[in-house]
């Protein structure tokens, strides 16, 4: 089975705003800590938990346990997405007589603990994982605990409880965001390191100084470190947890506190605070535009391509683009399903196979077969039938439904009937099967006029870019409306991989930011724009804010 990428990504993004949408009804709640787990929540609710929506105390549901309970509104919001109750209710957020209130209370189905008091949820989790292994159940449970929350002693009681009973039906998180309610965690009880300065990057860049895996093994626990916001990454470790036997299982996600709002990111006050209902807007806009970096990597040594993979992964890309090439449908043959099945143990960063041949339909269970997590095929090779049964092939398997246009194509209109099914659609801005091509500048009215007619068909995926992007024109693109950027010969065809992609990301960034102040513009003119600019405290974004807004003349 696939990854379920883009189904996660779609619900995690869902879920973020309703977060929004409950904390400025409410006036407050924890939107910081909530965003720091969504992709944790957004992979247990869309891939492993078996719970039933309709049956909330179903006997052999799997169990949700939210520890660090002030993060209430990130629990909720996935439970309505799931299907437990109307996404509107997230409005009655700590409202008298809500089900939804600021700890997750048992009134609320889904709901598997009251979290107060902090420290508290391990040893409930305990409790239930050994209550299942005397009942015979194989239900498991699942346990998400805060880094300032591990300040209590009764989470290192439990820690010692659960490797001496060997409980070994129960995964851990630690959302290791480094803030807490008062500061950074590092300045006032340090998991790692101390803290020095403000700047939490420095923890991020020196593995050597983190200190809180080790605690764990020392505690007799399994132990598994990873990046807490990649989906790929996250799915990896569940897997190994649940394959361990004999002993409990941690997973230390090193997190970002209010990811995904660039204004909340590492920012301790948006541990406990609600935005203000005029930036709903603004903030809604941005988590719409996050966006994704994917090397292709047949730009790279086509001799190696091991290696090109290697470098895709320690360059930190977010997905992988593979394309494949049959010598009929483009000039060009590149490799098949056969060559990805051999490159897929090598990272667990997404496959995005792009399937560049005739006859796709013939095909496409071979690549879901060889570890592809989207795959995507050409409107010129399919026609109704036969792309209605790659999608149900592919939808089966939890693969990304992609759909590709050439330059000279326009979407036909049998493929409108899919619009609302799609994952992915790539506009291909070069001629596809030739190298070394530019950027087809049409491309860009072709695209902002797609975005119009996606919307109009209830779109709720990624387009992507593909053909001569480069740093020069990946901003304009983004303007355009696209959200996932391949880049071959500007990216892999660099020496520095990693260096590349992080500018290929800042340039993006500028972009995006130059669209936010746009709008808050549009919504409340200068004084707006001035309020937006004066939350983003954390690091140098806002000098680049200003002079954006300098730039455009709404200083």
């Amino acid at each position: 089975m696939g990854l379920n990428y883009y189904k996660i990504k779609k619900n995690v993004l869902k879920a973020r705003k309703l977060v929004i949408k409950g904390t400025i009804a409410a006036a407050s709640g924890h939107p910081g800590g909530s965003f720091s787990m969504a992709e944790i929540m957004g992979c247990l609710f869309n891939k492993y938990l078996r719970f039933d929506p309709k049956n909330p105390l179903w006997e052999d549901r799997d169990r949700l346990i939210l520890s660090k309970g002030h993060a209430s509104p990130g629990l909720f919001s996935n439970l309505a997405v799931a299907g437990y109750f109307d996404p509107s209710e997230i409005e009655t957020l700590r409202k008298f007589g809500s089900r939804l209130q600021g700890h997750p209370d048992l009134k609320c189905p889904g709901v598997e603990f009251c979290g107060g008091s902090l420290g508290l949820g391990l040893s409930y989790s305990i409790g239930n994982a050994l209550a299942a292994k005397i009942d015979g159940k194989s239900h498991r449970i699942y346990t998400i605990i805060g880094d300032g929350e591990s300040d209590e002693g009764q989470v290192w009681e439990a820690a010692m409880a659960a490797a001496k009973f060997k409980v070994d039906n129960m995964t851990v998180f630690v959302d290791r965001n480094f803030i807490q309610q008062d500061s950074y965690t590092e300045k006032i009880m340090p998991l790692d390191e101390t803290l020095e300065g403000d700047d939490l990057s420095e923890m991020w860049r020196d593995a050597s100084r983190w200190k809180l895996s080790d605690k764990w093994r020392a505690f007799g626990w399994n132990v598994i470190d990873i990046d807490g916001h990649r989906i790929e990454q996250i799915d990896h470790a569940i897997k190994k947890a649940n394959q361990t036997k004999g002993v409990p299982s941690i997973i230390i996600a090193r997190t970002i506190k209010g990811k995904g709002v660039e204004h909340m990111e590492d920012n301790p006050q948006w541990h406990g605070k609600a935005p203000k209902p005029e930036m709903a807007p603004i903030i809604n806009a941005e988590l719409e535009s996050q966006f994704m970096i994917a090397p292709s990597i047949i730009a790279g040594d086509m001799s190696n391509l091991e290696n090109e993979v290697k470098r895709c992964a320690e360059g930190r890309a977010d997905y992988i683009h593979l394309d494949v090439m049959d010598g009929v449908f483009v000039p060009n043959t590149t490799f098949d399903h056969t060559k990805i099945k051999q490159l897929r143990p090598l990272t667990v960063i997404p496959f995005d196979a792009h399937l560049m041949i005739n006859e796709p339909v013939k095909h496409v269970r071979d690549y879901v077969d060889a570890g592809c997590d989207i795959v995507t095929v050409h409107t010129e090779v399919c026609d109704e039938s036969s792309f209605g049964e790659i999608k149900d092939v592919l939808q089966q398997n939890q693969v990304g439904v992609g759909l590709a246009i050439n330059p000279d194509t326009n979407l036909p209109q049998w493929s409108h009937k899919f619009i609302a099914d799609l994952d992915q659609l790539i506009v291909m801005s070069v001629v596809p099967g030739k190298s070394g091509q530019k950027y087809i500048e049409s491309s860009h009215e072709k695209t902002q006029n797609l975005v119009k007619i996606l919307k109009d068909n209830k779109f709720e995926g990624t387009i992507e870019a593909d053909g001569g992007v480069t740093l020069d024109n990946v901003g304009q693109c983004f303007v355009d409306g696209a959200r996932a950027f391949v880049g071959g010969s500007a990216i892999i065809g660099q020496k520095d991989v990693r260096g590349i992609i992080r500018e290929f990301r800042n340039a993006i960034l500028k972009s995006r930011r130059r669209l936010l102040i746009q709008k808050a513009n549009e919504l409340g003119g200068t004084e707006l724009v001035n309020n937006w600019i004066s939350l983003h405290v954390i690091g140098e974004k806002k000098n680049q804010l200003i002079q954006i807004a300098k730039e455009l003349g709404f200083n």
